[in-house]
């Protein structure tokens, strides 16, 4: 097993270095100039070239890599453009504000996902399955931030119940493990976990029905299998490719949360990039897609090795 583990270690590096190449240059070539929002509209040429030179834009792309790389090999992310502050700062507290969210939605969408998926399964072909497929395509469909908007109407305009902005009273952005800062949790977790209990439940659904037809299903029951212990063999076969495809939607979840987040003000890493993006602030902009994509990468290896774990005939292959 450690070997295995070693293995996709190794073959993870030069996908996280093919990330921050792509971070790097998606950024470098998008339009407009990113000292646009701190200079004075009358800035001379001198002032506008010694500006580049304070940012390291005056050098050419390589170079500009070269130096982000090793300053990244240090921890130092380098400073927004917009505010000065260091951008290792501001990323990392909104990624963990994002977290929270994102494993709050999954806490809510995989077990019901789950569930939903082996009951339609079970009753394929019935009246439960159907209104099962119905509800799950009805997540996938509905667009998540018109959901939200729904929902804050709903559930803060007019029966009061929950907030609908900030991550605490008031609007604050400050995140505290009590009552008050939780309710504001509850809107945005719910609107988040709509998609993936429609994608999990209609893999589920997938894999326990093919299971449930197959011989060796019939082959415990003919063994005098309780009802119980045979769900639980099925369970276990379909655990591998069940994680799987649960390991991606949490990957979805923090990295594609930017509408949700705006929507509530979320002070997380989407409603972060999006500040980023309209301030054309490209070291938040870089710092905020390298992270995300490397937790996106780092999810994929711990989900190959749980499946590996689960499935040795994964880990022989």
């Amino acid at each position: 097993m450690f070997s295995y583990f070693l293995r996709r270690v190794i073959l993870m590096l030069p996908v996280a270095f093919g990330v921050s190449v792509i971070c790097f240059l998606l950024v470098q070539i998008a339009p407009g100039d990113p000292l646009t929002a701190i200079m004075p509209v009358d800035a001379t040429a001198d002032e506008q070239a010694a500006m580049r030179a304070i940012y390291g834009l005056d050098k050419p792309l390589p170079i500009q890599y070269a130096i982000w790389i090793g300053n990244l090999a240090h921890g130092d992310m380098g400073k927004s453009i917009a505010t000065g502050r260091p951008v290792a700062g501001e990323v990392f507290g909104a990624v963990n504000n994002s977290l929270l969210l994102a494993f709050s939605a999954a806490v809510i969408a995989f077990p019901i996902g789950i569930f939903l998926g082996f009951l339609a399964g079970y009753f394929r072909d019935t009246w439960i399955d159907r209104v099962v497929t119905a509800i799950s395509i009805a997540g996938v469909s509905v667009p998540n931030y018109w959901l939200g908007i729904v929902l804050v109407i709903i559930f803060s305009v007019n029966l009061g119940w929950l907030p609908s902005m900030g991550a605490g009273p008031g609007g604050s952005q400050d995140w505290s493990w009590d009552w008050l800062h939780m309710r504001h949790l509850v809107l945005p977790a719910v609107t988040l976990a709509v998609v993936p209990i429609g994608i999990v439940a209609r893999t589920v659904r997938a894999l326990a029905g093919d299971l449930l037809t197959q011989d060796f299903v019939l082959a415990l029951y003919a063994k005098g299998m309780s009802r119980g212990d045979v769900l639980r063999h099925v369970a276990r076969n379909a655990a591998a490719t069940a994680l799987s495809v649960m390991g991606l939607q949490l990957g979805y979840l923090l990295g594609g949360s930017i509408l949700i987040e705006t929507v509530f003000n979320w002070p997380g890493s989407g409603f972060l990039l999006s500040n980023a993006i309209f301030q054309r602030d490209l070291p938040l902009l870089q710092g905020t897609i390298l992270v995300l994509a490397l937790f996106f990468v780092a999810m994929n290896l711990i989900v190959d090795v749980a499946q590996a774990a689960i499935d040795p005939r994964i880990k022989r292959s």
